[in-house]
């Protein structure tokens, strides 16, 4: 969105339109509602900044609720946005560290200030974008705790705040910055206020491990089994004792695996009847082996990410299966059995071996009613195909 389509959105008529509009049906007839709104009278810059709007609040409803029916948004701002949910536990760090005014610099459309915002802390958030941080001050705009600055978040004094949270933005106009000291702001940028006041640092889940600080707490946020984010704590942000964490939020609620620091991989055993596929929170902090301890499981094969065990458990860290067979890893033999078993709807894993899932299953041509799971895999360092069904 440029600033053209901004002041376009922020007029009396703008707001008026966008909140008159129905909630967004991505099957509408867009071409007729086009002509509707300009046959009222309506620019077609006007129309173009509220339908744009409406899309992108009906798509935010999955981070931020209902709050999403009341805010701005940009395409950019919202794909980076924490949700609103993981945002109230970063909040929650800070009031628990006893914070009571924070900075969030690189504070995009406002996501974290609104959650430090509702518990009553103090926020200042910092934008280098004007258009972005104009979004994020109507965001903020209910909380007289909260305040927006259009600048650059290196030039912002820090004097006078007691905590600060930064989620560098990763990338320019449509393409990703591969270097963190392109980062806005950098990573070396944001470590060094981690030295010096309790911080979060939000990052990429798959960043470079060998960049993480020592002596900092390192978590990675799952959210319905998609990891999201791995956020480093500084200072009083961070809890004594845990290097490594795994936070997994579902429908089961919240639940967490933490460790001083990487924990060590259990023993490999044999394939029992249950598979599990650990979540990718705790792959990512290299937790399995406390999972694994955890569950009275054992791994399959030597670096794959898959636990075994004789007996169904219940843990919201790792989604279980009943193996079925066990076949080789060879299509012509699969592909006979499938058939055989009416199996027309197939998931597809894999893991150790050099296989593209896609590829593999339309060579497979599926037919029937039946569903399931195949893992295509190594056990004992052989390559293997387990059919299998969620528990």
């Amino acid at each position: 969105m440029d600033a053209t389509e901004f002041r376009e959105l922020m007029s009396t008529e703008g707001l008026g339109l966008l909140d008159s509009l129905p909630p967004f049906d991505s099957h509408a007839d867009v071409v007729r509602t086009v002509a509707t709104l300009r046959k009222a009278g309506h620019s077609p810059a006007l129309v173009a900044a509220v339908l744009t709007q409406s899309k992108l609040r009906s798509r935010a409803v999955a981070k931020f609720g209902p709050f999403a029916e009341r805010m701005l948004f940009t395409e950019a701002g919202l794909e980076q946005a924490t949700r609103l949910k993981v945002a109230a536990l970063h909040a929650g760090r800070f009031r628990d560290a006893g914070v009571t005014r924070v900075a969030d610099l690189g504070c995009g459309i406002g996501a974290d200030a609104l959650a430090l915002a509702a518990i009553d802390i103090e926020v200042t958030g910092v934008e280098r974008d004007e258009v972005t941080a104009a979004i994020a001050a109507y965001n903020l705009a209910p909380f007289t705790n909260a305040t927006i600055e259009h600048a650059d978040a290196t030039a912002i004094d820090l004097d006078g705040f007691e905590g600060v949270y930064l989620d560098p933005a990763r990338r320019n106009d449509a393409r990703r910055l591969a270097d963190p000291a392109d980062w806005s702001p950098s990573l070396d940028f944001a470590f060094a206020v981690g030295e010096r006041l309790p911080t979060g640092v939000k990052l990429g889940p798959g960043i470079d491990r060998d960049l993480i600080p020592a002596g900092v707490e390192a978590q990675w946020v799952s959210v319905d089994r998609d990891v999201v984010e791995l956020g480093v704590w500084f200072g009083a942000a961070a809890r004594p004792g845990v290097g490594r964490a795994a936070l997994v939020i579902g429908d089961h609620g919240t639940a967490e695996l933490t460790a001083p620091a990487d924990s060590p991989d259990v023993e490999l055993g044999d394939l029992g009847g249950y598979l599990y596929e650990p979540d990718g929170a705790v792959i990512r902090a290299r937790l399995i082996g406390d999972l694994a301890r955890g569950i009275d499981a054992r791994m399959i094969s030597d670096q794959i990410a898959y636990l075994s065990t004789d007996t169904p458990v219940e843990t919201p860290f790792a989604v279980g299966f009943r193996i079925t067979e066990t076949l080789p890893l060879d299509e012509r033999v699969i592909k006979k059995r499938l058939q055989a078993l009416g199996i027309g709807t197939l998931e597809i894993k894999k893991r150790g071996v050099d296989v593209d899932p896609a590829q593999f299953r339309a060579k497979l041509s599926l037919k029937g009613n039946n569903k399931a799971t195949l893992f295509l895999t190594r056990v004992a360092g052989k390559r293997v195909a387990l059919l299998a069904q969620r528990v």
